[in-house]
């Protein structure tokens, strides 16, 4: 996405309904094993102990996602970021409503001082379709 279209009302509120019918955060990364023994990188809604469960020493129920399942081998990207891609989930879990919160205080900002797009929300990221009103605003 080199030039992305400015983000409408409706798909931030899509984006913010998708985060509220989620497990509820904040999510961490855990470091555990699988029933062999193998690796198993997941999502929890508890803080990584550093002991490495071993299953079924660690409540599934505080699974939201997994990265990599080694045994049987089912969860396993091919460009093996299983670590990098479980900071990010865990992290878009409290970060996506901030960017929310964040980009509707930007547009509230802008509204206040008369900046519109051309399709009236508040002008945000691309300054060519700013529209000023009568007074130059």
């Amino acid at each position: 996405m080199d030039n992305p279209e400015p983000m409408t009302d409706e798909e931030l509120a899509e984006i913010e309904e998708l985060a509220n019918a989620a497990t509820p955060g904040p999510w961490y990364v855990r470091q555990l094993d699988d029933d062999f023994a193998m690796s198993l990188v997941a999502i929890s809604t508890i803080p990584d102990t550093a002991l490495g469960e071993r299953w079924p020493d660690f409540d599934p129920s505080e699974i939201v996602a997994a990265t990599l399942v080694q045994q049987p081998r089912y969860v396993d990207v091919a460009d093996e970021r299983w670590d990098e891609n479980a900071r990010f989930i865990a992290s878009a879990r409290q970060d996506i409503p901030r960017l929310i919160a964040e980009i509707r205080r930007l547009r509230h900002l802008l509204g206040a001082n008369g900046h519109r797009t051309a399709a009236g929300s508040p002008a945000l990221l691309n300054p060519s379709v700013v529209h000023h009103d009568a007074d130059g605003n």
